[in-house]
């Protein structure tokens, strides 16, 4: 698993790929989430096009991400979800709660679409 965080301009981009699951290290995932806060971004856009398969350890690092960005009074989407991938967040049922988007470009149009500010789930 590689979580790789840019930002650009006001958005940071987490662009996410390989396995998600049990065994994955929880240190590494807990430095990125640190990464992830210390920019203090307000428009958090994370990347699962090349996840290839996730588990609670994955759950857990974009609930405790997203979590933080709506805490700190920022929005946050998923894109990119596989169809197997996308089974997980839906029976976990954490695609109710975090925005999901088809691609990068649907989900930053709706990151930067301010009448979306506050709501709740995308497709």
């Amino acid at each position: 698993m590689l979580i790789e965080v840019k930002q650009k301009d006001e958005v940071c981009l987490l662009r996410c790929e390989g396995r998600f699951v049990a065994g994955t290290d929880p240190e590494y995932l807990r430095i990125k989430r640190d990464e992830i806060r210390a920019l203090n971004c307000k428009k958090v856009l994370a990347d699962f096009s090349a996840v290839s398969a996730v588990g609670s350890a994955g759950i857990g690092f974009i609930v405790g991400v997203y979590t933080s960005t709506r805490n700190s009074g920022g929005r946050f989407i998923l894109v990119g979800l596989s169809p197997r991938v996308r089974d997980v967040f839906d029976l976990t049922h954490v695609s109710t709660v975090i925005p999901v988007a088809a691609d990068i470009e649907s989900g930053l149009a709706t990151l930067c679409d301010e009448s979306l500010a506050g709501e709740g789930r995308q497709k």
